[in-house]
């Protein structure tokens, strides 16, 4: 179970880093003459660490449980 949940972090992790260089290429983007493409990417950044924040949580109390 160890080693499950820490491939899951670990997937999480790339995931959530490869979600933010999105957010920020969204926003470079956007800004010229797309202002609503790189409001996305901005309305997006909360959402990606809200979503690792959550993953890094949820990992902890898991791991609590199952040992």
């Amino acid at each position: 179970m160890d080693t499950l949940l820490a491939w899951g972090k670990w997937g999480v992790l790339v995931c959530g880093v490869a979600g933010l260089f999105i957010c920020a290429g969204q926003m470079a983007i956007g800004r010229k003459n797309r202002s609503t493409f790189a409001a996305d990417g901005a309305t997006g950044i909360p959402w990606v660490l809200g979503g690792l924040s959550l993953a890094a949580t949820a990992g902890s109390i898991v791991g609590v449980f199952f040992r």
